[in-house]
């Protein structure tokens, strides 16, 4: 799976499953300038527009090693440094055992893996608390 796969992924799971709750999803917004000036483009944007509460995701797919694990501090810290909620939303098996911990650790990085389906499931829990915090969509984490 591609980036923009896994990202188109993401976008369509967060559409199923939270759209009857009044959000909105878009891809590839321009929101602001990133930690080093250029222009940040937001890989995924969730719009509650009622409420006009958004988040924002970037989404990380590594298949096999490469260099995207070099990428994941700066993502990490890009996202902190935005003036609305984001998280970085991962999958795949190709993570350095490294970075893996990094991911694993940071309170703004979620894994979440869908599945061609779009179901949600324990693959996609940690989104799904996300989504339920910052939209305060409760009933959709509470048994």
């Amino acid at each position: 799976m591609s980036g923009h796969e896994y990202r188109d992924r993401i976008a369509g799971y967060v559409h199923r499953n939270f759209a009857s709750f009044g959000l909105v999803v878009y891809t590839e917004v321009e929101l602001g300038k990133t930690i080093i000036g250029k222009q940040r483009r937001i890989d995924v944007f969730v719009l509650h527009e009622r409420s006009a509460v958004a988040l924002g995701l970037e989404c990380k797919y590594q298949r096999t090693g490469g260099t995207t694990d070099e990428k994941i501090p700066y993502a990490l810290a890009d996202l902190a440094a935005m003036w609305i909620p984001g998280c970085l939303a991962y999958a795949g098996e190709g993570w350095s055992r490294g970075v893996l911990h990094t991911l694993e650790g940071s309170r703004n990085a979620v894994f979440c893996d869908p599945g061609e389906s779009l179901e949600r499931s324990k693959q996609t829990i940690e989104l799904d608390h996300v989504l339920a915090s910052v939209f305060g969509l409760w009933s959709r984490v509470i048994p």
